[in-house]
């Protein structure tokens, strides 16, 4: 029976992807913490962390592994017509916490929340330090939508969405793309897969490959987005 290695606290070394389980895909380690030295390292190796309370910390790299090209990103005719509409605005870090926690809040009413507390605080730490970004749609005053992840030389590294309005989360990720062919970001991480994703462009690739665009693209440099007023 395979095993799977708990993490050194005093390393932020990770097990070779090779080590990676078939079943359950991708599980990788246990252990360790959510410093942002080990998140960084973490993500610059293609390993992103997912678990539940009350489950230990879990780190995971599947194969085949989701991903988005900016330039790919597929926009249908209705919602072209939405966003020619222009019911909606668009806003750029400037309400993670919001966007992070309803994100959480949305996960737990379907099935029991990936997004714990000490998520939520890791990732907002990410923020304040400049890793991690938002993407806001608001309706007047009211937040509709959004998603954050992690931003990371030319790679972009999705962590969720949510949507409290039909589009909303296609809205936000229209605008990360544009947003990113800006800055020169040439890849979308969306780890796993689903039928939303794959609509709007996803593919899937093996974890070889990924390894291989990672090594190029995850330089480990800030993504200077700035504040943007909402649109």
């Amino acid at each position: 029976m395979a095993t799977i290695d708990w993490l050194n606290p005093d390393s932020l070394d990770f097990p070779p992807l090779t080590a990676a389980l078939d079943e359950p895909n991708g599980l990788l380690a246990v252990g360790g913490d959510l410093h942002p030295d080990r998140l960084l390292r973490a993500y610059q190796l293609g390993i992103f962390p997912w678990y539940e309370d009350p489950q230990p910390l879990l780190w995971w790299s599947p194969d085949p592994r989701t991903v988005l090209f900016p330039d790919d990103v597929h926009i249908s005719k209705s919602l072209r017509k939405v966003l020619r509409r222009n019911d909606f605005r668009v806003s750029f870090d400037t309400a993670f916490r919001r966007v992070i926690n309803a994100c959480a809040t949305l996960d737990q009413t379907r099935t029991g929340t990936w997004i714990t507390h000490d998520m939520i605080n890791a990732y907002t730490r990410m923020h304040e330090l400049g890793w991690a970004h938002s993407v806001e749609v608001w309706r007047d005053r009211e937040l509709v939508g959004g998603l954050y992840g992690i931003g990371m030389g030319r790679m972009f590294f999705g962590e969720s969405m949510f949507s409290r309005e039909s589009n909303t989360s296609k809205i936000a990720l229209v605008s990360l793309c544009r947003k990113l062919k800006d800055l020169g970001v040439e890849l979308i991480d969306c780890q796993v897969g689903n039928p939303h994703l794959f609509r709007m462009g996803a593919v899937e690739i093996t974890r070889e490959t990924f390894s291989e665009r990672l090594a190029a693209l995850a330089q480990p440099t800030r993504q200077h987005w700035g504040l943007a007023e909402p649109q």
